[in-house]
């Protein structure tokens, strides 16, 4: 079976470094938006996302390092093995990790996973699932919502999320106690959002052990980069071009905004790379009220051709020092 260092394409040994650069070449390649409507493409980001899920936070990867796919169910295992005394366990090498024999652990292990008569079973929350969503900068600013697809684990219906039947391993989730299903979800994103932003969503991770609720999904949030606007922080920078007339004599310039176009009022000897604030016109603040502003930098446009009049005309101001 594949592991997760596989899947990225990295030695068990690798660095952060080399695992976040391994995944971010894989996930270009296989970005959904670079590949749409391929649905091996998908599956493939889904598996690299997974993996890099885990393998990018450092105790998930010592978990996993030590327990291999079992890795979620490391804190039930450590448990188990504290009240048993400190029971034999076999650890990883370097990522290499070895099968273990949960019957060591005898009834300790039946407590949290619901094996053997009579012990009592331990209900503990689902792991949270992260799950990388890319908006444009118009939906960071409105809101938007997403129907995902994705691959979500379930407590495995053959065996009830024991891992066994009769004592003998699930033949339909491997003993793991939990498969893979295919999974959409609507999610609302709300205003205001940026690269980086995590929203919440309560109790769409990981099932529970033992009864316990479920893990949330946090959605990881990438803004788009767009050809007009500049962001920095909930202020949005953009250049307006102005002629040269304009800039010396003063008028009117005409501001896109992310919801409309607003006039600018433009003094007398504008200088080149002035910038006018406008408040409020930028994006929304995450979670309170207000907005950001908008920074409209002045790039003036020289002419491209004179006439002999114009010419002259400019001439005359070289003459005279302007």
């Amino acid at each position: 079976m594949a592991t997760f260092y596989d899947t990225i394409g990295v030695k068990p040994d690798a660095s952060d470094k080399e695992v976040r650069s391994a995944y971010r070449k894989l996930a270009r390649k296989h970005h959904p938006d670079v590949n749409p409507g391929d649905k091996a493409a998908e599956a493939k980001f889904k598996q690299i996302t997974n993996a890099y899920e885990v393998l990018s936070d450092a105790e998930k990867r010592r978990k996993y390092d030590k327990y291999g796919d079992r890795w979620e169910y490391a804190d039930q295992i450590e448990e188990a093995q504290r009240q048993r005394g400190g029971g034999r366990f076999a650890h990883g090498n370097g990522g290499g990790f070895q099968q273990f024999d949960v019957s060591d652990l005898g009834g300790a292990f039946s407590q949290f996973f619901g094996r053997g008569g009579g012990a009592r079973t331990m209900s503990r929350r689902g792991a949270d699932l992260q799950q990388p969503v890319e908006i444009t900068l118009e939906e960071a600013y409105h809101g938007a919502s997403r129907m995902l697809e994705m691959l979500a684990p379930e407590p495995c219906a053959t065996c009830g999320g024991s891992g066994e039947i009769a004592g003998a391993t699930c033949h339909n989730c491997g003993g793991h106690g939990q498969v893979q299903r295919p999974r959409r979800i609507e999610v609302k994103i709300p205003a205001g959002v940026a690269t980086g932003s995590k929203v919440r969503m309560a109790r769409e991770g990981q099932p529970g052990m033992g009864g316990g609720p479920k893990g949330d999904l946090l959605l990881i949030v990438a803004v788009r980069p767009h050809k007009q606007f500049e962001r920095k922080g909930d202020d949005l920078i953009e250049e307006i071009e102005v002629p040269l007339t304009t800039a010396v004599l003063g008028g009117e310039a005409e501001v896109p905004t992310l919801t409309a176009k607003v006039m600018l009022k433009i003094p007398p000897l504008t200088q080149n790379g002035r910038a006018f604030k406008l408040g409020g016109l930028g994006m929304p603040h995450l979670n309170k009220e207000g907005k950001g502003d908008l920074h409209a930098r002045i790039r003036v446009k020289l002419p491209e051709r004179l006439d002999d009049n114009q010419k002259a005309l400019f001439e005359e101001l070289s003459a005279a020092g302007v």
